[in-house]
């Protein structure tokens, strides 16, 4: 079987499982604010919490474009569960690429198999965009580090049993920013309580407090200093997978509108038929047809080494696409588009997080126009 087979054999099974598994449980979970933990199971079985972990640690180790066929096939199913999942692999992805011998053997085999659960701590109160102004800080106390800080918007918060922290050595010098490995039951650790979103409900977004935390001095994952160059390297691949999320978010609400609008009747004959509905429908699939192959090009290009612009490129045109179409898709809806007994009225709140996380907007477009001029 070559690549191309291969991948499309990936993609049947993921949209399969995504169709008949996890889509089913979104309407619910999103209501309750719980994650379906039985579909984290099922992610399990089918290797994909091991998305990004080596083969010889018991992973899957995805090429980038596989990882984005995944990532926009689990996002039509629900877009929390492939929050959880991309993050997770961001986890995995530190440790795979910064991680020793020994850190690798003892955390990437059980990960792959989905316990614990991956958390990435970069984010703060007051250093979203800008994570070189982060407070938290990491001191070294003979073999140990003590950690004091706070981190927010922390995905998998009260999910997770490993984080992947960032914090300086010197909290006066941005160049000291270094990754660690933190447990999560680890005393001084304070998670808080889950946040209360327009969108992606099902997804535990929390604070993280640290007082006093201590860990091991082998808990050090990078470099000291080296911590912000390994996270942009990362958060490469993290936004090549929001912008896949963005295709698969986009595509289920393009079905969607196209489901609806030969259905309803209006006018002695279906929506379908209105010219205007019709052009709505063009431009939909158009543009989630270009955000995909923006999304392929730029894990095609990941795959041979640095994609900082074509990520940037996927995930701003991606994000504003999936905005974009779940707005048309409720539009076409029409008042059944604005509660919240139909998916589009969910995929259109949760839409908007694409254009946020992993890099707003703004900074896309900033990376962009750096890569450009440089």
């Amino acid at each position: 079987m070559d690549r191309t087979q291969e991948r499309a054999a990936v993609r049947d099974v993921v949209r399969e499982f995504a169709r008949e598994e996890i889509r089913p449980t979104a309407l619910e979970a999103d209501r309750t604010e719980e994650f379906p933990e039985e579909v984290w199971d099922g992610l399990a079985d089918l290797d994909l919490t091991g998305l990004t972990v080596p083969e010889e640690y018991g992973g899957y180790d995805a090429d980038p474009v596989t990882a984005a066929i995944v990532n926009e096939e689990v996002a039509y199913g629900m877009l929390a569960v492939a929050t959880a999942l991309s993050v997770h692999s961001l986890a995995t992805s530190c440790i795979a690429s910064f991680g020793d011998e020994d850190q690798k053997a003892r955390w990437l085999p059980e990960m792959a198999e989905g316990r614990p659960v991956g958390a990435f701590a970069l984010s703060e109160p007051h250093a979203g965009s800008n994570p070189a102004e982060m407070s938290t800080e990491a001191r070294k106390e003979g073999d140990e580090y003590v950690i004091d800080g706070e981190k927010q918007w922390i995905t998998n918060g009260q999910r997770a049993g490993v984080y992947v922290l960032f914090a300086k050595t010197d909290r006066d010098d941005p160049s000291t920013v270094t990754q660690f490995l933190v447990p999560g039951d680890v005393d001084g650790l304070t998670v808080g309580e889950k946040e209360d979103k327009l969108g992606l409900r099902a997804s535990d977004t929390t604070s993280l407090t640290f007082d006093g935390v201590r860990i091991p001095a082998e808990n050090r994952l990078t470099e000291e200093g080296k911590g912000l160059s390994a996270a942009f390297h990362i958060l490469t691949g993290g936004r090549i997978a929001i912008a896949a999320q963005s295709v698969g978010l986009a595509q289920c609400a393009l079905d969607e509108a196209l489901a609806y609008s030969q259905e309803r009747e209006q006018f002695d004959g279906p929506i379908a038929d209105i010219q205007s509905i019709r052009h709505k429908l063009a431009e939909m699939a158009t543009r989630t047809k270009a955000a995909r192959l923006l999304t392929r090009n730029a894990a095609e290009t990941r795959a041979e080494g640095d994609a900082a612009l074509e990520a940037s490129m996927a995930k701003y045109f991606a994000s504003e696409t999936a905005m974009f179409v779940t707005n048309e898709a409720v539009q076409i809806h029409g008042g059944y588009g604005y509660v919240t007994e139909t998916d589009v009225e969910r995929l259109y709140r949760d839409a908007k997080i694409t254009e946020i996380y992993e890099g707003t907007t703004e900074i896309q477009k900033k990376v962009i126009a750096r890569e450009l001029l440089e």
